[in-house]
């Protein structure tokens, strides 16, 4: 069972999309208004009414889309407005508001379908660290990270190698790339920063003396304590 919220401000404040009604997926309404958003609740899908305000509907879905709204945005249509609806809109699909019930649960489904795999397939979780390839982000044990892009590309690298160790010049070659013509020694500033911003998990990036660094993967998700990072 979905959460779903209808932003509609048609006329007559009945459902946007009366096949809801017949489902069991919990459904909100709210004006389709940008004040309302700010304290609208959670949902897993969001449907924008567009039945009888194409151009209100097509700004309010630009707008969510320059929010960061993390969740499939459909949009209600009648027959004829279709023709009107591009890219440009920024949403993941359309429904026609004569649809009938099941053909709402399976787009609903689907939608939700498709966010989970996206969610999983750009996140990965190891050794108390959760890094968000789809925003460029990362977290140790929920703490937000403060990375530059080469920090998190080098994080990222290390991450979906676990184990394996590098040398200085392979991870240069893969994480600078072979048009860089720096020295080995930016990897060890940029391990060095890295480590101090993990703080208690700086261990995870360890030294192999005369070799060069590996991501440490513990199975407990929490390194021993009396295991330190190598400078």
């Amino acid at each position: 069972m979905a959460q779903l919220l209808v932003l509609s401000s048609a006329p007559g404040g009945g459902p946007a999309l009366p096949a809801l009604e017949l489902l069991s997926h919990r459904t909100r309404q709210i004006p389709a208004e940008p004040a309302q958003l700010v304290n609208a609740p959670h949902a897993d899908i969001v449907f924008v009414d567009a039945r009888t305000d194409l151009v209100g509907a097509k700004s309010l879905c630009k707008i969510l889309g320059t929010t960061g709204l993390d969740v499939p945005l459909i949009l209600i249509v009648t027959e004829g407005g279709l023709t009107a609806v591009s890219p440009d809109w920024g949403v993941d699909d359309v429904i026609l508001v004569t649809a009938g019930p099941a053909e709402v649960d399976a787009r609903v489904r689907l939608a939700v379908g498709r966010m989970a795999k996206e969610q999983v397939s750009t996140r990965i979780q190891t050794s108390g660290i959760t890094i968000d390839e789809s925003s460029y982000s990362a977290k140790v044990h929920g703490r937000p990270l403060d990375l530059t892009y080469k920090e998190f590309q080098l994080l990222h690298f290390f991450a979906t190698h676990p184990s394996r160790v590098f040398t200085r010049e392979q991870l240069l070659s893969e994480v600078w790339g072979y048009d860089y013509f720096g020295g080995t020694r930016t990897v060890d500033v940029h391990v060095r920063r890295l480590r101090a911003k993990l703080g208690d998990l700086e261990q995870l990036i360890g030294t192999v003396r005369n070799v060069g660094y590996r991501f440490n993967v513990y199975e407990d998700d929490a390194p021993p304590a009396r295991e330190r990072a190598e400078a």
